[in-house]
């Protein structure tokens, strides 16, 4: 079992970025409408927070056109799962006082 070291990340630390890598944590891919009422933002607001997990290496974006529909789905990268993981561990280790 590995273990997770426990860091702060300034990226995934906003509320709704903290919320999009939470939800990517527990799945292989999700569509950006899922994600987006998941979060309750606005295409805007969750387009802008995926491009700074994406600039971070966090997220990757995979687009298809389905039925003649463009569709995108995102997915936390290995850097973005180590990251949200630590962020998490780090914050746990803050709430217990240790």
């Amino acid at each position: 079992m590995t273990t997770v070291q426990p860091r702060f990340d300034a990226v995934v630390h906003a509320p709704p970025r903290l919320q999009i890598c939470g939800l990517l944590a527990a799945v292989d891919w999700m569509e950006f409408p899922s994600v987006r009422d998941a979060v309750g933002v606005s295409d805007s607001v969750l387009s802008k927070h995926v491009k700074q997990l994406e600039e971070a290496g966090y997220v990757v974006l995979r687009k298809a056109t389905v039925a003649s529909r463009q569709r995108t789905s995102l997915a936390l990268t290995t850097a973005g799962r180590t990251a949200f993981a630590g962020h998490v561990a780090e914050l746990r280790r803050i709430t217990q006082g240790l």
